[in-house]
């Protein structure tokens, strides 16, 4: 497949040097208006397409894969989360997928250590009040949150990004604990003085803090359940910066509404880029557009690693990002 000839369609704007870069090597149809590209457009796509480069707010589902062209050999992800791609069905087509891990490990434990904070110290909420006028000067009992220094952290999803959370968390005092499909090497588990956890339901019962870092596959769905929900101590606080599907939503909203959960910080919805109304009313929930990897470092690395896995790809080896399963 010669690299002038490659037809590569883009579904939403990327950073300038990007895709720059892409037209110097490809022929590329970019999305110049960023808006998301409709599905009819994805399928007339992947009709003519070599390559095909998503994003997380793509559905390139069975119905997208089934009307593909024989050309369709490479689906390169700009992300790291694939569950919006249907895999098996990309394997029974003979299509490879990729995706972008690594770059965004920092980024998203920086947002995620710093939705802990905002939570426990009410930071959103002050910033609200002191912005209204209604901020009347400083009271022993003002706006007061929740010390993190000595309080146990559970994470769910021991993998890069919750290692990272986990070295960041140190510093400020908690005690790491998490559950995991299997515990980490003994050496990193040192490393981070952690304390793995088998059964997640233990785990949550006892933790002030709980974060989510688990991909979503169909394992993971509504892993944090309504009736895991109820395990949580009154004053936990709950983060999520992976996948809104990991937690039951509704469930979520109601225990925070009812005053039986802390707080929560919630960079992603199960639902998005709709977000319960009810959510939006809470003081003691803090809610980002899922910019957990929102920077300008991290969307060029982003894209280096979807121009490497193309080009690498069709120089006839296999991509260094190529996705084989699925698991956390």
């Amino acid at each position: 497949m010669p690299m002038s000839k490659t037809r590569v369609v883009v579904t939403r704007k990327l950073p300038d040097a990007i895709e720059t870069r892409m037209m110097e090597l490809f022929d590329v149809q970019l999305n110049l208006t960023d808006d998301p590209m409709p599905k009819a457009d994805i399928i007339e796509a992947v009709k003519t397409a070599d390559v095909l480069v998503p994003t997380v707010t793509d559905r390139i589902d069975a119905s997208v894969l089934s009307q593909s062209g024989e050309n369709l050999r490479l689906v390169a992800n700009y992300g790291t989360g694939v569950d919006h791609i249907d895999l098996a069905t990309a394997r029974q087509r003979n299509i490879t997928v990729t995706n972008t891990p690594d770059v965004l490990t920092e980024d998203t434990a920086d947002m995620t250590m710093g939705l802990i904070l905002a939570v426990s110290r009410r930071l959103t909420e002050g910033e609200r009040q002191l912005r209204s006028g209604d901020w009347a000067g400083w009271s022993p009992t003002g706006m007061l949150g929740h010390r993190i220094y000595g309080k146990r952290l559970g994470i769910v999803g021991m993998g890069r990004i919750g290692q990272a959370l986990a070295r960041r968390a140190r510093g400020f005092g908690l005690s790491i604990h998490y559950h995991n499909r299997h515990p980490v090497h003994e050496e990193l588990e040192g490393e981070l003085e952690a304390t793995y956890w088998e059964s997640l339901d233990q785990m949550l019962a006892r933790m002030d803090v709980i974060s989510i870092n688990c991909p979503h596959t169909p394992a993971t769905y509504h892993l944090l359940s309504a009736r895991r929900l109820k395990l949580l101590q009154p004053q936990a606080v709950i983060v999520n910066t992976s996948r809104g599907e990991v937690i039951d939503e509704n469930a979520l909203t109601r225990m925070l509404v009812g005053g039986e959960i802390g707080g929560a910080g919630l960079d992603v919805f199960e639902h998005e880029p709709a977000v319960n109304p009810k959510l939006v009313a809470l003081d003691n929930v803090v809610l980002l557009p899922h910019m957990g990897s929102a920077t300008h470092e991290g969307r060029i690395d982003m894209g280096e690693k979807v121009l490497i896995n193309i080009k690498t790809f069709i120089d006839g080896h296999n991509p260094p990002d190529r996705v084989l399963g699925e698991g956390f």
